[in-house]
């Protein structure tokens, strides 16, 4: 098979199964001329088990206007919002803590989120995790 040309890449944030026409989609992906419904079908078939959370995808856009895409893991803020059961982070991160996670909490959506972190094990997946954490004003517990 013939290497295809690139044309670009696209990164959007999708909520997962909930991909359609309207913004930010429709004119992201209308504006290098991919067929929208035809995306929207495929993202919605691969995240349904992701329904409702944010998803990143990164979109490859070849000359010939065909497409392929690679679907990341959801953000590690929103497993840890999910897990302090929180609706956001702290105004002032540093100053006002709003709530706080366990190591073992860390230790599972370090789990989760081990493909798209640059880690070579679980235990320094956590202190990025941990990280993500004490910046949106949670503290972490032993």
């Amino acid at each position: 098979m013939a290497k295809k040309e690139i044309s670009g890449y696209v990164k959007l944030q999708i909520k997962g199964g909930q991909a359609n026409p309207a913004p930010p989609v429709g004119p992201a992906l209308g504006q290098r001329g991919i067929n929208i419904m035809e995306f929207c079908k495929a993202f919605n078939e691969k995240t349904k088990n992701f329904m409702g959370k944010p998803v990143p995808v990164v979109i490859t856009v070849y000359k010939d206007k065909k497409f392929d895409f690679i679907i990341k893991t959801p953000p590690a803020s929103h497993f840890i919002k999910e897990a302090v059961k929180l609706k956001s982070g702290s105004q002032e991160p540093g100053r006002n803590i709003v709530g706080s996670i366990t190591k073992k909490q860390l230790e599972e959506i370090a789990k989760q989120k081990m493909a798209d972190l640059n880690a070579n094990d679980l235990e320094e997946a956590s202190k990025i995790i941990a990280g993500s954490a004490r910046s949106m004003g949670i503290e972490v517990k032993e």
